[in-house]
């Protein structure tokens, strides 16, 4: 069979782009090499579950605070009014996206992939079946690439693809404790502390009758396992049962050019769609799956390559600018204990705890409160400028 579109790699982004193709009526197919369970705190606002259809059954607990915690172990409790964020456990969320894909119509294929072969017959990807461990090939129009921040696709295809900045992630499936004061089964913990992470964080995130424990950073001389098991100890969560340990890349900005000007189109990691300052990456990667599917409907209607281009210019029209305040956030507050002591209590104030969570959960900086934002602005700036003690809230 000639497909339309084949994507590469099935997380959360090609299964979206999947699903979306073949629910639109094309020929679609991904590969995926299955089993694979990528570390994530597993965090989804309402605007992700809204506008992707997710099912409270996937949601394996609802949290309703945010607690940051601060190099000294201070920490301010950041309520989530009106609602809730809704957590996943990526090993259940990722194979049910698969699915879903597969019951709109996209034909699945268990393998690696290898290579993009061109001939006068056409577009063709070859991938390693996984199964019988021959290479095997797909006959394709359009070409999207979701297999991650260290893309195969994206290195061998797309200008830049091969030199994406990441933090390494590294995360501990635990059994859940019983509620303290240090664990609650519906508080996201996030860790500010350059012991565990000299410049990302650390966290701690319910996932009902597991939680998640893990730490990030690009800083090659950290040992993140060690890190981890530091984390884990400060926490009281040390005799917790160890369940699953998992690693990734997590790239740090998105690349300048998503296709390659002919047949392949990027999305998700491997277009680096993951937030500055946060991590938080499953919301858009999804949207990055969305929109190359969008653009690779877009060119097989009209035969411009061109219209390729219109994946990156739709994500960055809407999120560009979230990006670029967290990439602010994170280059002034991440680089040193003291910058992070006075985060956490820039974090104190009202007006950055409400608009903040509107940014979270709607994905759009709100406008709406000119004073509030005027009021951030000049205490960011005090604290920025030591014009005030960190110790002040």
């Amino acid at each position: 069979m000639e497909y339309d579109v084949v994507v590469v790699g099935a997380g959360p982004s090609g299964a979206t782009a999947a699903e979306d193709l073949a629910r639109s009526g094309h020929k679609v197919a991904f590969i995926d090499r299955d089993g694979r369970i990528k570390p994530c705190g597993g965090a989804i606002p309402p605007r992700l579950i809204e506008d992707f259809f997710i099912p409270d059954e996937q949601l394996v607990a609802k949290v309703t605070t945010a607690r940051m915690i601060s190099p000294t172990q201070r920490h301010v409790d950041i309520p989530i009014e009106n609602g809730f964020v809704g957590m996943v456990d990526r090993k259940d969320f990722d194979p049910y996206l698969r699915d879903r894909a597969a019951q709109a119509g996209a034909h699945p294929y268990r393998g690696t992939f290898v290579r993009i072969d061109r001939d006068e017959d056409g577009t063709h990807v070859v991938y390693r079946d996984k199964i019988s461990g021959n290479e095997m090939s797909l006959k394709t129009q359009l070409v999207i690439g979701a297999d991650g921040a260290r893309s195969k696709v994206a290195a061998a295809e797309v200008e830049g693809g091969d030199v994406i900045p990441y933090v390494i992630a590294y995360h501990e499936i635990i059994a859940a404790p019983e509620p303290t004061e240090d664990y609650d089964p519906m508080r996201c913990d996030v860790i500010y502390d350059g012991q565990i992470s000299p410049d990302f964080y650390g966290w701690i995130f319910p996932h009902g009758s597991s939680a998640s424990v893990g730490m990030g950073s690009m800083v090659k001389e950290v040992d993140l396992k060690q890190a981890t098991a530091a984390l884990r100890k400060t926490a009281g969560l040390s005799g917790c049962e160890t369940l699953r340990k998992e690693g990734a890349p997590i790239p740090l900005k998105p690349l300048d050019r998503w296709d390659n000007g002919k047949d392949v189109v990027l999305a998700g990691d491997a277009a680096g769609v993951v937030a500055p300052s946060s991590g938080e990456g499953i919301y858009y990667a999804m949207v990055g799956g969305r929109v190359a599917a969008t653009a690779a409907a877009a060119t097989l209607a009209s035969g411009r390559i061109k219209d390729l281009q219109l994946a990156r210019k739709m994500f960055m029209k809407e999120h560009k600018q979230v990006f670029r305040v967290l990439g602010a956030m994170q280059n002034a507050y991440y680089r040193s204990d003291e910058r992070r002591e006075r985060f956490v209590s820039l974090c104190h104030d009202v007006d950055v705890q409400r608009l903040t969570f509107e940014a979270y959960m709607n994905k759009k900086l709100v406008k709406a409160r000119p004073l509030a934002h005027l009021k951030i602005g000049i205490k960011n700036l005090a604290h920025l400028t030591r014009l005030v003690s960190p110790l002040r809230t």
